[in-house]
């Protein structure tokens, strides 16, 4: 075992608080990683304060995890020492269900082992990326082709994947219209990539202070989604709209701008159930409503060979390890544009 310094909650209302605990030593497929960056999920702090009811105490949070090879096991291929790696919502599935053999872990039907909190199917706890190192199983860790602001590269691992696998199951391309519901961590990835991929995007937002920032990031028009004259400008005729907010909110509104056989996709988790479609709006237009997690392995990679060709990052807001709570109350008023990520360097024993 090695030694390893982290912040972790101890129960669900206690602020976190540095936390030692141990790491495996490296096996022989395994990589050890020195943190460099951990970008700020919602999940982590869903998890830190217990508001999924499944939190494994003590839980160090942290699953957008960028850093440094300072160890490989003997028979590690893809990675050497010095290489700059990344780590994201998976670090082991059972890879012999029918979804770990497509190259979908994240759908495993035995359970993936979150960074963080354990095995979804129950089991041994794990610890994330506010930490000082991480060991993975290198078929769970992805090279990082950006060669600069490897900071804003980390919330690619989660904001990133979460709002690329969707666009890309879809089909999003050149000539289609595309929505984006909400500006937030997840929307302004999904402004970016959409955009990426040739779509005409539409951002929509109940703020109309954020039009120049969405915009500035690649929408081609912002509608106020509480002005209906500009809502219904829009009906009938969205080939795809990913919805990436996490509160309850009205379904049908957006439902109605779809053309027919097309889909809006789900990908924000509320803590309360959305009100239920109208599903007359779905029958009559063979209109879809669909829901998609993070991404297997193999497109997570393939997502951030394509960030980095197109030269996306997050925009971010770097904090110190000891701002973390702070960062936690400003997240829940949405006071951030639109991703905090820790350097990890500021982490330091109490």
């Amino acid at each position: 075992m090695t030694d390893a310094l982290g912040y972790a909650a101890t129960n669900a209302d206690t602020p976190l608080a540095p936390f030692r605990f141990e790491r495996r030593t490296p096996g022989p497929q395994d990589v050890q990683i020195d943190i460099l960056y951990c970008g700020v999920c919602h999940s982590d702090l869903h998890t830190a304060r217990n508001e999924w009811n499944n939190t494994l105490y003590p839980s160090v949070p942290g699953h957008e995890i960028v850093g440094r090879v300072s160890a490989v096991g003997s028979q590690v291929g893809r990675f050497k020492v010095g290489d700059i790696a990344g780590v994201g919502c998976m670090v082991d599935s059972c890879q012999s269900c029918a979804s770990c053999s497509d190259g979908l872990e994240q759908y495993c039907e035995n359970g993936f082992t979150g960074t963080y909190n354990g095995p979804v199917a129950g089991g041994e706890n794990t610890y994330g990326g506010y930490s000082s190192k991480i060991v993975v199983d290198e078929k769970f860790v992805l090279r990082i082709s950006h060669t600069e602001n490897l900071a804003a590269v980390a919330p690619l691992l989660c904001a990133g994947i979460t709002t690329y696998s969707p666009l890309r199951q879809w089909k999003v391309g050149p000539g289609q219209k595309v929505g984006v519901v909400g500006l937030g961590g997840l929307g302004h990835m999904a402004v970016k990539i959409a955009n990426a991929m040739g779509a005409r995007v539409v951002l929509f937002t109940t703020s109309p202070d954020k039009k120049q920032d969405a915009l500035r990031l690649g929408a081609s028009e912002v509608v106020v989604s509480k002005n209906q004259d500009e809502m219904d400008a829009h009906r009938d005729s969205f080939d795809f709209i990913l919805n990436t907010v996490a509160a309850p909110h009205n379904l049908d509104a957006f439902m109605a701008l779809l053309k027919r056989d097309a889909t809006m996709t789900l990908v924000g988790a509320p803590a309360t159930p959305h009100p239920s479609p109208d599903v007359f709006g779905l029958i009559f237009r063979r209109r879809r409503l669909a829901g998609s997690l993070i991404g297997g392995i193999a497109e997570t990679q393939e997502m951030l060979d394509f960030c980095a060709k197109h030269g996306i990052v997050s925009d971010i807001e770097m904090i110190s390890m000891e701002q973390i709570n702070e960062a936690y109350e400003r997240m829940l008023k949405s006071d951030v544009k639109y991703r905090f990520v820790i350097d990890m360097a500021t982490l330091q024993p109490a």
